[in-house]
C-alpha cells in the first residue's frame, strides 16, 4: 500500500457513505499514475503528469468524441455525472483550458478525497454538486451544456431511474442544439442491460426529434460476448455535414482494435 508522502496531497482513503463502501487513492504499480479504487474494485486512473494520458479505453473513446466535435483548444460547457476521480475533467481542462465543467456525484466524501489527494490543474472551473443526478440535473432549470457525460452503470445494478428513456430525455434537454449525451454502459457478458440502454436512448432519441445512437466500442465485443464497456452518444451535434469525418477520427484514434457503428448499425447489433 502506498505511504501517505508518496501521494501529492495528505488523504488517501475516505468511507463512502451513500454506498457504505471503502475508497483509497493507491499508486499504480504497472501504468503509473494512481488508481482509485471503490470497494477493492479499481474505479479510475489519474496521471497527474500527463492528464491526456486515458488508460481506461472507453474514457479515451469519450474523449476523442469531444476532440473531433469542437475545434481544438476550444473551451466547452460541459456535465459530469459521477465523478470517479474526475479523470476526464482533468482532460478536458487540459485539452480545453477554461472549460466549465460541473460534476454531480452521489457519494459527498468523493469529491474531497480525489482533489485533496490528487490536486486538479491549476485553473480547472469545476462545480461540484453533491446529490442525485437526475434530482440535481433536474433542479438545473434552464441550464445547457455543450456535452453530457453519463458514467454510473454498472450492468444490471445500475440506477434503474437513470437508465430509463424518460431520464435521457431529460439530459437531452438540458443540452445545446449541437450538444452531445455520452453514456458509458459496462455490462456482463450477456449484454442484456446494454441492449436495453440503446432501446431507451434510441426511444429518447426519436420523441426529441434526434438522429439514432452512436455506438464506439472494442470491435471484439460486437461478435463475442464478454465483461465490458460501451460508449453510447446522441443529440444534435451528431446529425452536423463534418459527422463522416468525425467518424473516420473516432476510427482511427482508437483504442484499437476498435468499432464505430452508426445508428443504424447500432439498431441492427443491438436488436434482440
Amino acid at each position: 500500500m502506498a505511504s501517505d508522502d508518496s501521494l501529492p496531497g495528505a488523504q488517501r482513503s475516505a468511507q463512502l457513505s451513500f454506498s457504505d463502501q471503502p475508497a483509497w487513492i493507491v499508486k499504480d504499480e504497472v501504468c503509473g499514475g494512481w488508481v482509485l479504487q471503490i470497494g477493492g474494485v479499481e474505479q479510475s486512473h489519474v496521471d497527474l503528469e500527463d492528464p491526456t494520458h486515458l488508460v481506461h479505453e472507453y474514457l479515451r473513446r469519450m474523449a476523442n468524441v469531444l476532440d473531433a466535435a469542437w475545434p481544438r483548444r476550444e473551451p466547452i460547457r460541459i456535465a459530469h455525472l459521477g465523478a470517479g476521480a474526475l479523470t476526464l475533467a482533468r482532460y478536458v481542462q487540459a485539452t480545453r483550458p477554461g472549460s466549465a465543467q460541473l460534476v454531480v456525484e452521489i457519494e459527498r466524501e468523493l469529491p474531497t478525497l480525489v482533489t485533496t489527494a490528487l490536486p486538479m490543474l491549476q485553473g480547472t472551473d469545476l462545480e461540484v454538486v453533491i446529490g442525485d443526478a437526475r434530482e440535481e440535473l433536474a433542479a438545473m432549470q434552464g441550464r445547457r451544456f455543450d456535452a453530457i457525460v453519463l458514467d454510473v452503470f454498472s450492468g444490471e445494478e445500475s440506477p434503474a431511474h437513470l437508465a430509463a428513456k424518460d431520464f435521457y430525455l431529460e439530459a437531452l434537454a438540458h443540452l445545446e442544439a449541437d450538444g452531445l449525451l455520452l453514456v458509458n454502459v459496462g455490462d456482463d457478458a450477456g449484454q442484456r442491460f446494454l441492449a436495453a440502454q440503446v432501446r431507451e436512448l434510441e426511444d429518447a432519441a426519436a420523441e426529441a426529434g434526434l438522429a439514432g445512437v452512436w455506438t464506439l466500442t472494442l470491435a471484439s465485443l460486437l461478435t463475442t460476448p464478454a465483461d465490458g464497456n460501451m460508449v453510447l452518444v446522441v443529440g444534435g451535434g451528431l446529425s452536423s455535414p463534418e459527422i463522416g469525418k468525425w467518424r473516420e477520427a473516432w476510427e482511427q484514434a482508437g483504442p484499437h482494435p476498435g468499432a464505430v457503428l452508426d445508428p443504424t448499425e447500432t439498431a441492427e447489433a443491438f436488436r434482440r
